[in-house]
């Protein structure tokens, strides 16, 4: 038994892999399995996007949420669509309640967030590990991302070894599509995400200040939970900071906001679409980690 599964991120890279996959090597597998981890703060263009992707490419979208269990076991998921989806960070709020407040020393938000209930419902459905392939959407000018164990957990990146794309060529391809992200690329599918870099947080608080009522909150309401190794408050941001701190900043000014790396790419393409030089666009799960 042949069997393929899809991580699709609900970025454009990890859309056109989904799209690409489906119609060249639907033949080459008994079984597909595509998967969408919604964490309660994606972007609602992000939950356009992936139902507008369902709809146009076939892909038959499997849409997850996390569900929190008792200590010692990590989370399962529930099936939700985009109808049902949550829109208020509900699933995110648990996980932190449980886990505690995810950084860069406690990044567990993708691993309980998205990674595990994916891992869940194919055990569900009878996929064990080792019994399927995982298509990840890095891109050829993404290389590095690539994991050492690729071979040894079953990854594939079409994206690098079917099909060469870069970021360029991918803008290219959805130029001649009737609909695509309506994103910048700083914006990115999960609003706020920790993980980003300064001058974009600046830049999104001045234009969506709302966005950063979630972070906010949780700082507020669960700065202990979790597993603290220092027992001090946590805070989501780089270099110790919290969402007020960010605030104070991003009121302050003085800094140039950041570019849309979208348009950035638009302007290169004529020039870099042969190219293997490139950003990263997403957080897309490495699946490095995987029983």
């Amino acid at each position: 038994m042949r069997r393929l599964f899809i991580s699709f991120s609900g970025g454009e890279t990890s859309a056109f892999m989904a799209q690409w996959l489906l119609a060249n090597r639907a033949d080459h597998y008994d079984e597909i399995v595509c998967l969408f981890a919604n964490t309660g703060q994606e972007n609602e263009a992000t939950l356009r996007f992936v139902q507008q992707c369902d709809e146009a490419f076939g892909l038959n979208v499997v849409w997850l949420e996390a569900v929190v269990q008792p200590k010692g076991k990590g989370c399962t998921f529930k099936v939700v669509n985009h109808e049902t989806a949550s829109r208020n960070g509900e699933p995110f709020e648990a996980v932190i309640a449980r886990y505690g407040i995810p950084n860069k020393s406690y990044p567990h938000c993708t691993r309980e967030l998205k990674l595990n209930p994916m891992l869940a419902y194919l055990k569900s459905i009878g996929w064990q590990p080792g019994s399927y392939d995982t298509a990840i959407g890095i891109r050829a000018d993404e290389i590095d991302r690539m994991s050492a164990r690729a071979k040894q957990k079953r990854l594939i990146y079409p994206l690098i070894s079917h099909v060469e794309m870069t970021k360029p060529r991918i803008n290219h391809w959805w130029q001649r599509q009737p609909f695509r992200l309506q994103l910048k690329g700083y914006e990115g599918n999960c609003k706020w995400c920790w993980k980003k870099s300064l001058r974009k947080h600046l830049t999104l608080l001045n234009e969506h200040p709302d966005w950063y009522e979630f972070p906010e909150r949780m700082e507020r309401e669960y700065p202990l939970a979790g597993h603290n190794l220092d027992g001090n408050a946590r805070v989501f941001f780089r270099e110790g900071r919290s969402t007020e701190d960010l605030r104070a900043m991003a009121a302050a000014g003085g800094f140039a906001p950041a570019r849309d790396d979208a348009q950035v790419y638009e302007d290169q393409l004529t020039l870099d679409l042969d190219s293997s030089n490139g950003c990263s666009e997403s957080c897309e799960i490495d699946f490095e980690d995987a029983a």
